[in-house]
């Protein structure tokens, strides 16, 4: 079909209202932390890798761009010199990204000349982006290209055509720090923790005034799990209003029509239906064949292919258990929502999440997941949990791995003080991988601890491990990682 090139040049002209000398509107002056990391590249004028930003719908990939632009043009770069297009413009879908881009370099001929900042969004929408982006990094002159999408593109086979060619910012669900900002909620004076790690090393008084900051926070992070992470709901006062907008983005959004669009899902209700099994069991470690009689016969092929676009879509985590060779390739998955407040929401729930403590202590394992990810996901980390074998179970929920170090974390969001028995899991793993610092992730401002824990191992109870575990508020945590 052949577009009129005027109507192509109008919407372009509604995208870009800088290029009238129009102030873009309704743009917070608030930014997230990832918009440091895009600065970064932006500045790396002679890096040719384009930038590709992914993450779950609504979360802010298309706000940080704009936000971008506008430090761009306050920096003095030329306002014919960038490009905003976003693809799920059924015009701009059609007209394709050299169709498009040749209509911006026909309004201001001559801006190849210059260096050029072309910001795409919802790529995903163009069949073979991949490679039209590849050969504009092998081939393109004086052009900074950043992209986003709410799709993982390694779900098309691209992971080898973009080495070297695009670095990836992953933007997840806002972290608690970046909520409160949002809310502009005054946080406490507190010194400044820049890894869990350094809790070892502070002042009897700091631990006091941590353990006073984490009273404080308390409600708040309560508030977060409940509104969550996504900035549009997150900023609704009326709760309901807000968990309602959210099951909307989820259910309607993405798994009503980017399943369609994208992946080509046709058997929507089997989706759906596996989603809220991971709503109902968030945090847990998955049975394939037991789900598969539980979902009324839902394929086992099918739910592992389901599981796999739901990670696509940036909907879930997926760890595998602790190990390596064919223990982790035989291993069940234990499966993280995006977001903790999705279960809630779906559920409808609403304030009562606070009364069901262990729907609660999944939101806080979900969240807690969720800021170490993307923290450290830049180190290439691995994720995994760990079980013990024998006739009782013992397990530690989450164990990241980078290079040869490996840091265990337990979540323990409990009124009563830990105990040993609660670390019997933590204790036997560090005992038995000879780890020398572990974590509980607690509810008490209380059990901010650091303790030289004992033996698990039977007979041996007496004996103390040349190891320390540090018990940390899941408040404080969570606003330290962020």
């Amino acid at each position: 079909m052949l577009i009129p090139k005027n109507e192509l040049i109008s919407v372009l002209q509604e995208f870009n209202p800088w290029w009238s000398g129009q102030v873009q509107a309704d743009l917070p002056e608030w930014e997230r932390t990832a918009s440091q990391e895009i600065a970064r590249w932006c500045e790396h004028q002679k890096s040719k890798r384009s930038l590709l930003l992914t993450g779950p719908r609504q979360v802010g990939k298309t706000t940080l761009f704009r936000q971008t632009i506008r430090n761009l043009l306050q920096s003095g770069i030329a306002p014919s010199q960038i490009l905003y297009a976003t693809f799920d413009h059924p015009l701009l879908k059609l007209a394709g990204m050299n169709k498009t881009i040749e209509a911006w370099e026909e309004i201001f001929p001559g801006t190849s000349d210059h260096p050029q900042f072309l910001f795409l969004d919802e790529v995903q929408f163009i069949p073979d982006w991949q490679v039209w982006l590849k050969h504009q990094v092998d081939f393109g002159k004086n052009r900074k290209i950043a992209i986003t999408g709410s799709a993982s593109p390694l779900r098309s086979g691209s992971s080898e055509s973009g080495v070297g060619r695009w670095e990836t910012i992953k933007l997840p669900t806002l972290t608690f720090r970046e909520f409160l900002k949002l809310r502009q909620v005054e946080v406490p004076e507190m010194a400044e923790v820049s890894s869990l790690k350094q809790l070892i090393e502070h002042s009897p008084s700091d631990i006091l005034q941590f353990q006073s900051g984490a009273k404080q926070l308390t409600p708040y992070f309560h508030d977060y799990l409940l509104r969550g992470g996504f900035p549009e709901p997150a900023l609704e006062e009326d709760l309901q209003r807000c968990q309602r907008l959210l099951r909307e983005d989820i259910v309607d959004k993405v798994l009503k029509r980017d399943m369609t669009a994208l992946y080509g899902v046709r058997r929507i209700v089997e989706i759906e239906k596996i989603f809220l099994y991971l709503c109902y069991h968030d945090g847990g470690v998955l049975d394939i064949s037991a789900i598969s009689k539980e979902l009324d016969g839902v394929k086992r092929h099918l739910l592992t292919d389901h599981l796999d676009l739901l990670e696509a879509a940036h909907l879930i985590y997926s760890l595998k258990p602790f190990g390596y060779g064919k223990e982790v390739l035989r291993g069940k998955s234990k499966v993280y929502l995006a977001d903790a407040a999705i279960p809630g929401s779906i559920l409808l729930y609403g304030q009562k999440l606070l009364e069901k403590p262990d729907r609660l202590g999944n939101a806080v394992e979900t969240a807690f997941f969720k800021h170490v990810f993307t923290r450290y996901y830049h180190d290439q980390p691995t994720f995994s949990y760990w079980q013990s074998k024998g006739r009782k179970t013992y397990e530690v929920d989450l164990v990241a791995e980078i290079g040869e170090r490996i840091v265990p974390f337990e979540v323990k969001y409990q009124d009563k003080l830990i105990s040993d028995s609660d670390l019997k899991g933590l204790r036997l793993f560090m005992e038995e991988k000879s780890i020398d610092l572990g974590y509980v992730i607690t509810r008490n401002a209380e059990s901010l601890f650091i303790t030289q824990p004992r033996s698990a191992k039977t007979g041996q109870y007496k004996e103390k491990l040349d190891a320390h575990i540090v018990g940390v508020p899941a408040c404080l945590a969570c606003y330290w990682l962020s």
